[in-house]
């Protein structure tokens, strides 16, 4: 198949969150197993990569508020893989992708239309023609629309769309005046399945009613946004299109996360040999400033946000700690949770290790050197750090949301530790068992060989998407 795959973000390139991960990751997977794959892009001004060449092509996209153009440039990843960065000097030579210290940019809504539109027609100039357009997150919402009103007498429309939900509580929602600003016909703000959201346009939405089929990025979390707590005021609409939601859990990168081969680790471990895992709890602790012992570690890799359940963290963490043991945080975020942790830190400061900012070294030996790793997330549409756990022989102790539950498995014979309510107490009973465990090292050797032997490589996840796009073109 050929697959043009549209995201704000693509790793190495650009990245903000899991979104760029997954950019830069799928499309490889994809091509991978024979599909020709084209990625379109911003060329944000910190994209500087010296593989970047024209490719000959420019856009020109006119809109009520004026002309937009730049030219098309690429960088060839591989045979079958080719990421295309639109350039814009006005709208993407700034500092920041979607907002700067002063909050988010007032012309996002211009910016990523012209993404959206551009993709199309970047694809056009090329002369690629695809079976798939894949759209990722809200900022891509108007390629759906374009692809079934503006290029609808054009070869592209016989492609079929897919849209990705990363996280849904993101819609891009824009007063209707935008609808005028950039041209788009006042009946898809009218129309009862259109792009109208409370009186205000919504990107998401437009990406969501305009596609043949919608994914999220695991199995639970599509069942979760079809409710009223979790579905951001657009479970209704979901839930009418049920038959057409599809999770598909995402994968890692299984050659920087690999335990056995990781060179920012002072030693190398597998599941056949865990001699090296101590070694690096040893060194964990030294680089957290903390005493040497055998005390269970407890860790979290994290941004410091409300979705990931710090504060949960911060309430049961005094009480946990009259027991033996350490706990090690790296992240940054909101202010109120890193001044908490530093509290903590003054507080216990033979037990609690904080590093606020991200290291990534730093991650790599808290993921290996501690015992468990630990989310407590309100939500959590997949979740990369508990895989990147189970892969490294240390124990998630996770709530039971999202791509949470469908990577951790509780009970006597899983490979880590679920709790259900958001509530203190569920949380401090589900550390307490990881302890009990801890005490067990016979139980806690079988929790962590089962935690290692499970596969999370993109090219499980690739499958699944192969599968669902063949399926759309047999339609």
């Amino acid at each position: 198949m050929r697959i043009l795959f549209i995201a704000s973000e693509v790793a190495p390139f650009s990245k903000t969150g899991g979104l760029g991960d997954v950019a830069g990751a799928l499309p490889a997977a994809l091509a991978a197993l024979g599909h020709d794959v084209k990625v379109v892009t911003p060329r944000y001004a910190e994209v500087k990569d010296p593989r970047l060449v024209p490719t000959g092509h420019s856009l020109q996209l006119r809109f009520p508020f004026g002309e937009e153009g730049g030219p098309i440039l690429s960088v060839r990843i591989a045979e079958r893989l080719e990421v295309l960065f639109l350039e814009n000097e006005r709208f993407f030579n700034r500092t920041g992708i979607y907002g700067d210290a002063f909050g988010e940019f007032g012309d996002n809504h211009r910016r990523f239309a012209y993404l959206s539109i551009g993709a199309l027609q970047a694809a056009q100039r090329l002369q690629f023609i695809p079976d798939i357009v894949h759209l990722n997150d809200w900022q891509t919402g108007l390629a759906g629309v374009a692809l079934q009103r503006g290029f609808q007498h054009t070869p592209l429309s016989r492609a079929r769309c897919v849209m990705t939900i990363h996280n849904l509580a993101y819609q891009g929602q824009y007063s209707k005046d935008v609808m005028g600003e950039l041209g788009l016909p006042w009946d898809l703000f009218t129309s009862h399945d259109g792009i109208e959201f409370y009186d205000t346009v919504n990107f998401l939405k437009a990406g969501l009613v305009f596609s043949d089929s919608i994914t999220t990025v695991s199995p639970t979390y599509a069942k979760e946004i079809q409710t009223p707590e979790l579905g951001c005021n657009l479970d209704g609409l979901l839930k009418r299109q049920q038959g057409r939601v599809v999770g598909i859990l995402n994968g890692i990168d299984v050659h920087e996360w690999d335990p056995a081969t990781d060179g920012l680790l002072p030693a190398r471990y597998s599941v056949g040999d865990m001699a090296g895992k101590a070694a690096c709890k040893r060194e964990l602790l030294k680089r957290m400033g903390l005493p040497e012992g055998d005390a269970p570690v407890l860790g979290i890799v994290s941004r410091l946000a409300w979705q990931k359940g710090v504060d949960l963290l911060l309430d049961v963490l005094p009480t946990a700690l009259q027991a033996d043991l350490r706990f090690v945080a790296v992240g940054s975020g909101e202010g109120h949770y890193e001044h908490g942790l530093r509290e903590l830190q003054a507080r216990f400061p033979k037990q609690v290790g904080v590093q606020i900012g991200f290291d990534r070294a730093l991650s790599h030996l808290v993921e290996a050197g501690a015992d468990f790793f630990v989310m407590p997330s309100r939500y959590e549409p997949c979740g990369l750090n508990q895989m990147y756990s189970l892969r490294y022989g240390t124990v998630p102790i996770v709530r039971a949301t999202g791509g949470l539950v469908d990577t951790v498995e509780g009970g006597l014979d899983g490979n880590g530790i679920l709790f259900e309510a958001f509530h203190p107490a569920a949380l401090l009973a589900a550390v307490r068992r990881g302890l009990a465990l801890y005490a067990d090292p016979q139980r806690l050797e079988a929790f962590r060989r089962r935690g290692m032997e499970r596969d999370f490589s993109w090219a499980v996840s690739a499958r699944r998407y192969e599968s669902l796009f063949f399926s759309l073109r047999k339609e």
